[in-house]
């Protein structure tokens, strides 16, 4: 629950969203990704939708416990006549971005995999020492 409320998934609480609410929306391209974070013993499972975005618009950080998914999608469309001139040129946009709190994460060992518009990530935790460790005081 903590980590949830860290990251801002409950836009319920947000109360510029609630005040504002579809107010401005139609003007901006600020479509939240889609995302799903599952934890279990082992490992952080991240799922975020990305429909429309190549491999390459991708960019994935990990640093200071917080995963980072950043995507940029260009698109530009030309529409001719017949005879080849131009009738119409529309370009489009989509900036996306968040980013979650997954502690404890062996750096070395995450994967990433995209297929069909949906990004994989597989972040496995650090092993835990289970054996008791004490410290002396001096």
């Amino acid at each position: 629950m903590t980590n949830e409320l860290r990251n801002g998934a409950f836009d319920m609480l947000d109360p510029m969203e609630s005040f504002f609410g579809d107010f401005g929306k139609n003007f901006t391209n600020t479509s939240k990704m889609k995302t799903d974070v599952i934890e279990n013993d082992k490992s952080f499972e991240v799922n975020a939708e990305l429909p429309g975005f190549k491999k390459a618009d991708i960019d994935i950080d990990y640093r200071n416990d917080t995963l980072s998914i950043h995507a940029v999608h260009d698109l530009n469309k030309d529409q001719k006549d017949k005879d080849g001139q131009l009738i119409r040129s529309e370009r489009t946009s989509s900036n996306v971005s968040r980013a979650f709190y997954l502690p404890n994460v062996e750096n070395d060992k995450i994967s990433a995999s995209y297929d069909g518009g949906i990004l994989k990530i597989n972040l496995p935790k650090e092993a835990k020492d289970k054996a008791k460790h004490e410290i002396n005081i001096d």
